[in-house]
């Protein structure tokens, strides 16, 4: 019969620190810097910003979910496993998962497209302006309707980053489960 692996007090305040700044590195990102730089920046400059971001956020990401899994896994008779424990293990590999594939499959397939997009509204004088500032029709709209290659290339966009938000949200939610999970389990404050 498999003993369980009690974790020491620093692999403790690791797993912690660990979790808890995943789960603020990906709420900051989510939903404060991604939208206070999409309101003030160029449409352009935004992209670059995010293309140059994005990897390093999805590779921490994934390396947090990796350390958590490696401090957790261990600690568990994995034949008396309980639900409260299967559950924080699957979240956990959930999370890194999703945080691979944003890092090694989407992240770069978004970001080639979006360079692509990007060549072809520079061609049209299109990309130095702060979204939302133009007046009357959309010119991307209407690029979009007139050249097909740019549209094709759009929706090519729009569905890697859609499911690229999918991951990221799925990462936030697994990381916010397992803190919920761990609070749940203190005994104390």
């Amino acid at each position: 019969m498999e003993e369980s692996w009690e974790p020491g007090s620093l692999m403790k305040v690791v797993h912690l620190l660990v979790l808890s700044g995943a789960w603020g590195m990906q709420m900051w990102v989510t939903f404060v810097s991604g939208f206070l730089l999409f309101r003030s920046l160029p449409r352009h400059t935004f992209g670059l910003v995010q293309s140059r971001l994005f990897p390093f956020y999805f590779h921490i990401s994934m390396a947090c979910a990796f350390i958590n899994l490696c401090i957790l896994a261990p600690q568990y008779a994995w034949t008396q496993l309980t639900f409260w424990e299967a559950s924080q293990l699957f979240l956990l590999l959930l999370s890194l998962t999703l945080a691979a594939t944003n890092a090694r499959w989407l992240g770069p397939r978004t970001t080639a497209t979006m360079r692509a997009l990007q060549t072809l509204e520079k061609e049209r004088g299109l990309g130095g302006e702060v979204p939302g500032t133009y007046q009357g029709p959309d010119p991307y709209r209407q690029l979009r309707d007139r050249d097909p290659k740019y549209g094709a290339l759009r929706q090519a966009f729009f569905r890697y980053h859609g499911f690229s938000s999918l991951c990221n949200l799925g990462c936030l939610l697994s990381n916010g489960l397992c803190l919920v999970l761990l609070a749940l389990s203190l005994r104390s404050l």
